[in-house]
């Protein structure tokens, strides 16, 4: 006599109940929204006392769908929504009618060099080939909008790989970049959950120029790194220009308020190249030291 074999489940499949609750007859009771199945009630999943819940909700489904598409690592890419692409700066400097419109145009243009560095960039790191474990490593993970986010995905789109996009609600129209990978185009409510999955799985982080979000996202990680939580990994600053006139970094360690060291946590890049070639020796780095424990 064969061992018997157990089913894998004896509740019904979530979807099972879901489906019969649309066939309930109409009544008084079937009517009222105390009645729907709470996982189907969007008016109680949207209470301000279910907060902790979407929460939850907004970190787990984009960690779940990650993981199952082996994705072992990310390359996160930082900066403005507000860069044109070259061609396109050239016409908004074509267009401009007053001096202060041309002074933004020109500055406009300076920096929409680096939408192709941003793009090349990604074509490189798009390259790296899944570990032993069948994982995909430094997947191009951007924002998912425009500029420089686009020319993230869009470099990964040019060698035939996938690429992830985690846009989020504004108040203005956002809608994913076209070459965001569609099974991997996340959205979120909260900033604070889609810059912890901005994190989870980078492994390196390139920020080009850019506002407050930028400000804000790489701010987050320097501090991140500075007090140890988390470990150090190549961080790639790009457009120095750009940066030493918008942030005094040496005025903020003549004030005492971080340490010199504190600015070796970034590296200064202009090209994809030594960008990704940083990337590389910090981790031949890391394996040496490694090995020698």
């Amino acid at each position: 006599m064969t061992d018997p074999v157990p089913p894998k489940r004896i509740f019904p499949d979530a979807k099972v109940d879901a489906e019969a609750a649309r066939h309930i007859p109409s009544s008084p009771q079937t009517e009222d929204g105390a009645y729907k199945l709470a996982f189907q009630d969007k008016d109680f999943l949207l209470r301000p006392d279910l907060r902790p819940v979407r929460f939850q909700l907004e970190l787990l489904k984009p960690e779940l769908l990650l993981e199952e598409q082996r994705i072992g690592s990310t390359f996160v890419f930082y900066g403005s929504a507000r860069v044109p692409e070259p061609a396109k700066a050239d016409a908004i400097l074509a267009a401009a009618r007053t001096d202060e419109q041309r002074m933004v145009a020109e500055r406009l243009k300076a920096k929409s060099r680096y939408y192709e560095v941003a793009r090349e960039l990604a074509r490189l790191v798009s390259r790296t080939e899944p570990d032993e474990e069948g994982k995909r490593q430094f997947v191009v993970c951007s924002g998912g909008g425009p500029s420089f986010m686009e020319a993230a995905n869009r470099g990964a789109a040019d060698e035939g790989k996938e690429s992830i996009g985690l846009n989020i609600v504004l108040p203005h129209e956002q809608l994913p970049n076209p070459y965001v990978t569609p099974h991997l185009s996340f959205q979120f409510h909260y900033f604070a959950l889609r810059k912890m999955h901005f994190l989870l799985r980078a492994r390196a982080v390139a920020v080009f120029p850019g506002g407050f979000g930028t400000f804000d996202e790489m701010f987050e990680l320097l501090t991140l790194i500075q007090t140890g939580k988390v470990r150090p990994l190549p961080i790639l600053l790009y457009g120095r220009e750009f940066w030493n006139r918008v942030v005094n970094f040496e005025a903020l360690v003549e004030e005492g308020v971080i340490s010199a060291r504190d600015l070796d946590l970034f590296t200064w890049c202009e090209t994809a190249e030594e960008g990704w070639a940083a990337v590389c020796d910090h981790y031949a780095e890391v394996e040496r030291r490694e090995a020698a424990e």
